[in-house]
């Protein structure tokens, strides 16, 4: 049943990016160009995004397990350090310059399009670099 509900989240998820433009690079780029055309739809998509998840982080604060028992596995952390920055320009970077940022390009992948193939694609190189790079540095920071 688990499984079953991921799909029909997921599923729901990636209808909601397409109907919210999300998957169309042309859209995003135009939302980012604040100097040029500036089209400010996207704007209301991240609202929404971010009171869905206000509210649904504040019922997850208050429970114990998951609806299925699971359980919850929230973020700890507050720290704000020079990784977090550093990797939150390159992904806004990466955003801007492909008009993708990683849920609309794995949903525009299922429907066929080659820009999010190789956006994806590149996504992942970098996930791999960065596992490589991450497991050296560990490995370095125990031996010191």
């Amino acid at each position: 049943m688990e499984r079953l509900s991921e799909f029909f989240i997921g599923l729901l998820f990636g209808v909601g990016l397409i109907l919210a433009g999300m998957t169309d690079p042309a859209k995003v780029i135009g939302f980012l160009d604040l100097a040029g055309a500036w089209d400010p739809s996207l704007a209301f998509v991240m609202g929404g995004a971010i009171l869905v998840g206000l509210f649904a982080f504040g019922v997850a604060k208050r429970r114990t397990t998951s609806v299925f028992g699971g359980a919850m596995q929230l973020p700890t952390s507050r720290d704000i350090d020079r990784r977090l920055v550093a990797g939150s320009l390159m992904f806004g970077a990466g955003w801007g310059l492909a008009g993708f940022c990683p849920g609309p390009a794995l949903v525009s992948v299922g429907a066929g399009q080659p820009k999010a193939v190789v956006f994806t694609l590149a996504m992942l190189l970098g996930m791999v670099i960065f596992e490589v790079l991450e497991r050296r540095r560990v490995r370095l920071a125990a031996a010191h």
